[in-house]
């Protein structure tokens, strides 16, 4: 006979604290950290435990006392549940005082090395419409709030068109307006969803895998272009072993209902210079590894940084926040200090956008990414602005970034190294640690594994600067500069 599980506790009459990583903010109760999201520190709530460990526990706000003075009217109406902007509540200047103790905690905490005084961090001017890229999913189950549920309400559409929900990756909640993008976004989702229901198309199911709407990219750029490309699901579940060949001849597609949808879009959107689509009937919706077709204009859009331009396709990285973006490089190409002399590796390239910038400063770069449709726009990029001076490869750094490498390429004098949240693989801090470049600038958007990495060049380097650059308002996340130099230097 099983036992039955205690219920979970209660916390009453109590003030939130401060503010913590990943969006929450702190309580202590009974010796034990309690972590609460959507609060700012001096709210008084009665809180219900739905999490319990050993030495903390999750908890969730059942009722308000009193709502801080620090507290701020969120924008949206979606905030509280689709969980993109966990910081509405907090006011902008709060937001980056967080963040910044954030960067200086994990550094301290899990690097424990020795730490300059860090450069205030760098704020984003616009808190709001500043993203470059949204995307949106599509699902035959709708999302229903709490209230929805208790209330009894029912929906003759169980379709929606808008963000995933944590904890029900099948379920979609319908977005009316998101703040975080040029509001022809919104426009154009929303004309979608209204078509979509006119013309009863289908929405995906993702645990039976089919329906014809599945998934949809927006992109713009700072020159005026943009880009919507919409991925298509086919119409019953195409199973794994029929493989590609099977997905090329779309047998189990309605293309004409596609096509259809997205001359509808072309009419009433001539703002799309680069009007995509993409089959997929995978079990993911990633699409790097299937065809892109364009249906109207470009298979790309162009960002200017300075005096660069940058070809941005449907695959390519770009940095979400442009006007961040520019910000970012620059600090990272400032802590340089390249005189027009040294060999540059940039690893993580990406579409080369770090390389092509710091190029003209540099002798040569090299760049290494792991996406090699990345790496032939890196090639592009270059190519578009007339610099000579970059080469650039593609494969896993580890494989790539060897001592072999380095002896054929050159040995670096600067490293500047932007990795992924994970971020560098032991391999590739020995090989650092062995080039002996002057300088290491990296660059990370998870200042926790930013520390672990510094804690291992902490052997042979001392961090001289750090600048963190908030990129994504209304959200925990951050990137953090960092400038190494030798210490025999």
């Amino acid at each position: 006979m099983s036992r039955k599980k205690k219920p979970l506790p209660i916390i009453e009459n109590v003030t939130i604290e401060s503010v913590a990583a990943e969006g929450k903010s702190i309580v202590r109760w009974n010796d034990m950290v309690v972590f609460v999201p959507f609060c700012v520190p001096g709210d008084v709530v009665d809180l219900q435990v739905r999490k319990k460990k050993h030495s903390y526990c999750e908890a969730e706000v059942i009722r308000f006392h009193k709502k801080s003075d620090v507290r701020t009217e969120p924008r949206c109406e979606h905030f509280g549940l689709c969980g993109g902007c966990k910081w509405q509540q907090l006011p902008y200047e709060e937001q980056l005082k967080a963040k910044q103790e954030q960067v200086l905690q994990q550094l301290r905490r899990i690097g424990h090395v020795e730490l300059p005084e860090c450069h205030p961090i760098m704020g984003s001017e616009k808190q709001f419409e500043y993203r470059n890229k949204i995307e949106f999913g599509c699902s035959d189950k709708r999302w229903l709030t709490p209230e929805q549920i208790s209330s009894g309400t029912t929906f003759e559409d169980m379709n929606a068109i808008g963000f995933h929900i944590t904890g029900a990756f099948d379920k979609i909640l319908p977005i009316q307006k998101c703040h975080l993008m040029d509001n022809l976004c919104n426009d154009i989702r929303n004309a979608i969803a209204n078509y979509a229901r006119e013309q009863h198309l289908t929405h995906y199911n993702l645990r039976e895998q089919h329906g014809l709407l599945r998934d949809m990219m927006i992109r713009n750029s700072n020159t005026g272009e943009w880009m919507f490309l919409m991925q298509f699901g086919p119409k019953v579940h195409v199973a794994p072993a029929e493989g590609y060949a099977e997905a090329e001849k779309m047998e189990h597609f309605d293309k004409n209902s596609a096509m259809a949808l997205l001359e509808h879009l072309s009419f009433l959107f001539p703002q799309i210079t680069s009007l995509l689509w993409v089959y997929n009937p995978k079990c993911n919706d990633t699409f790097g590894d299937l065809n892109v077709h364009i249906y109207k204009g470009e298979d790309h859009i162009f960002e200017i940084m300075e005096d660069l331009r940058f070809k941005v396709g449907p695959k390519s990285f770009y940095q979400t926040n442009t006007d961040q973006a520019y910000h970012l490089y620059s600090v990272a190409r400032e802590f340089a200090q390249l005189t027009g002399n040294e060999v540059v590796y940039d690893l993580y390239t990406g579409t080369g956008t770090i390389a092509n910038f710091v190029a003209k400063k540099a002798q040569k770069v090299i760049g290494i990414e792991y996406v090699p449709e990345a790496i032939e726009d890196a090639k592009v990029n270059s190519v578009i602005n007339g610099i000579t001076n970059t080469e650039f490869f593609a494969g896993d750094m580890k494989d790539i970034l060897t001592e072999e490498f380095i002896s054929v390429h050159g040995k670096p004098d600067t490293i500047i190294t932007d990795p992924p949240r994970a971020g560098m693989h032991q391999d590739v801090v020995n090989v650092i640690l062995g080039a002996k470049p002057k300088r290491i600038v990296y660059v990370s958007c998870n200042p926790a594994t930013q520390a672990r990495d510094l804690q291992l060049l902490d052997v042979d380097y001392k961090v001289v600067a750090i600048q963190p650059v908030d990129m994504f308002p209304h959200t925990p996340h951050v990137e953090n500069v960092v400038l190494l130099e030798r210490k025999d230097s």
